[in-house]
């Protein structure tokens, strides 16, 4: 009871220091907050340590602490090599990609897209893209910290969802990224100082790490370099690369809540600086996390608590591991807790402020009645698309709420938006002879693609593909001394063994395949020579389900190319006239 006391007062302390950065940002920042305070961070005003870490949080996110661990735990280490995909992706974003729009003076980056195609319409559906993308992502940032509040305080999703959008929106409302950039540092240094206090007691428990090697590694959780060419694979060594690689450049590249960030250093130089340094930490911290995955295996290799009914999801297993290990380390759980909360908290204010200045300059600000406003004016507008951006997120969380985990849910949705974004980009950047009409077709014909693929796959019936896991271990001493005995082990094991061999009869193909049919009718199973389908339709239906198993690591990939193959092609064939130029727009 004392323990709980604790982690309540240290979870509730935190929120409020939380509230104490935000104060500070404002006091420490100027007296009256200008559009250019709200939308960047003043020019020096914040460290290169805490721009680095707040890049690196914007990327990584919630998951790199709840959703990797839980990812290594029951699905292995292949989405590890994404890691591969985003180093290769910096130094493509320094030399092709930063220096077209550093110096151009604009608010959103969006804007390049005008400048280069003389096209509002091309403009807008790339702003679109990353409003969708930011949106959507940001519903997982928002429930990943629901998952340990439900888990440990047993906060239901929904209450915990419309407190953190809440709290959000104030915090949109008194800062500006100034705040958002210093709270994504403070949040960060938390976050990897409970990440190394959970590996280093965890060695202890698992008797050291070349135990937690040898145990993980027998269990077949270390699976690198898997070269298998099947589309279908969900993750293997060319899907986490090249998918990584497209996803990559289309954050760090076109996605504004970065490219505003660099917008907010000194120079170019302080940039290039910033994104070199960004890899060795983009590393450490993404290692940090399967690291602790891998801790959490070796202690539970023999005694599932999933399986055993502890847990119903499997992104529950670092704060059940924590609420079991760290029982005799009062208020820890709390910290856990608020870090989690407070991370979901900072990166959901820096979007808001992303994707509310897109809005604006992209879209309301183009509405008659706005035009002409003044910046008083524009600064008001801006922050009420943040408090109706919050709520558009808050209802995106409730939706992500009936997910099978917070990896597949953000790797899915940033793919799938990936690719049309990238694609319009490296046509504006690398192909000069292409027109606004290409764009706009491209970009247009990616999304139709992508959206008709997720659609056929998300209407496959999919049974999550775990690795094995164990109960043979389990006795009523496995699990610390307040949590709830196991009385029935025995029916336990055969419950798990008995799942595992469904499992294994059943095999992935099954599951993805289409139901199987007997040559024979006698058992009054269908024939398939009664089925009322010609050969082409079969051949068809093949076909789709064929591209429905696609693995959305490659949406990204996909999309990209359909943007630049069909923006090519319509470019060359509609030529540029006199409607090009005169489709250009004066930007304001």
């Amino acid at each position: 009871m004392q323990s709980i006391i604790f982690d309540y007062a240290v979870f509730l302390l935190l929120i409020a220091l939380s509230f104490g950065v935000l104060i500070y940002s404002k006091l420490s920042g100027p007296k009256e907050q200008t559009k250019a305070d709200y939308v960047f961070a003043s020019k020096g005003s914040v460290s290169m340590g805490a721009m680095l870490l707040s890049i690196a949080r914007g990327f990584l996110g919630v998951k790199v602490f709840l959703g990797y661990p839980s990812e290594f735990y029951y699905r292995g280490s292949g989405m590890w090599e994404t890691l591969y995909g985003m180093s290769l992706a910096f130094p493509l974003v320094l030399y092709f990609f930063l220096p077209v729009y550093f110096n151009l003076g604009i608010t959103s980056v969006y804007q390049y897209l005008d400048m280069r195609f003389k096209s509002r319409l091309v403009r807008r559906l790339a702003s679109g893209t990353y409003f969708i993308r930011s949106i959507l992502n940001l519903g997982v940032t928002v429930f990943t910290p629901c998952v340990a509040l439900k888990t440990v305080m047993g906060l239901p999703y929904w209450f915990s969802i419309i407190l953190i959008t809440s709290i959000a929106i104030v915090f949109t409302l008194l800062g500006g990224l100034r705040s958002a950039i210093l709270a994504d540092a403070v949040q960060s240094l938390v976050m990897i100082g409970c990440s190394i206090v959970i590996i280093v007691h965890g060695f202890f428990i698992a008797k050291g790490p070349l135990n937690v090697f040898e145990v993980t590694k027998e269990r077949n959780r270390l699976d690198f370099f898997n070269f298998d060419m099947d589309p279908t694979i969900r993750v293997s060594t060319i899907s986490a690369t090249l998918g990584q690689l497209f996803m990559s450049l289309s954050m760090f590249g076109c996605q504004q809540n970065f490219v505003q960030r660099y917008f907010s250093m000194d120079s170019q130089k302080q940039v290039e600086k910033a994104l070199w340094l960004t890899i060795p930490l983009m590393i450490f911290l993404f290692s940090l996390s399967w690291i602790v995955g891998m801790v959490i295996f070796t202690v539970y290799a023999d005694c599932d608590p999933r399986a055993l009914g502890y847990i119903s999801e499997i992104d529950e297993i670092i704060p059940f591991y924590i609420e079991d290990k760290f029982y005799f380390l009062p208020g820890f759980m709390g910290l856990v807790l608020a870090s989690l909360f407070n991370s979901g908290l900072s990166i959901l204010v820096s979007n808001l402020n992303s994707i509310s200045t897109v809005a604006w300059e992209d879209f309301v600000s183009q509405i008659p009645v706005f035009k002409g406003a003044s910046e008083k004016n524009q600064l008001l507008c801006i922050k009420s698309l943040s408090v109706i951006t919050g709520f558009i997120v808050m209802g995106v969380a409730f939706i992500v709420a009936q997910s099978s985990g917070v990896i597949d849910a953000s790797q899915l949705m940033t793919s799938a938006t990936s690719g049309p974004l990238l694609g319009v980009f490296v046509l504006a950047m690398f192909f000069p002879s292409t027109n606004w009409k290409g764009a706009a077709a491209g970009m247009i014909s990616s999304h139709l693609m992508t959206l008709f693929i997720v659609i056929g796959s998300l209407s496959m019936a999919k049974v999550p593909e775990y690795l094995p896991v164990s109960t043979e271990g389990c006795t009523n001493t496995t699990f610390s001394p307040h949590i709830e005995p196991i009385f029935d082990v025995q029916y336990s094991q055969y419950k798990m063994s008995f799942i595992n061999k469904t499992h294994d009869d059943l095999g992935v193909s099954s599951v993805l395949s289409s139901p199987k049919v007997k040559s024979s009718s006698n058992d009054g199973e269908l024939n398939i020579n009664d089925q009322p389908f010609s050969n082409s339709d079969l051949f068809f239906s093949d076909i789709l389900t064929m591209l429905y198993s696609i693995t959305y690591m490659y949406y990204s990939l996909l999309g990209t190319f359909v943007t630049v193959f069909v923006g090519v092609i319509v470019s060359y064939m509609t030529g540029k006239n006199k409607t090009d130029t005169n489709n250009y727009i004066q930007i304001n």
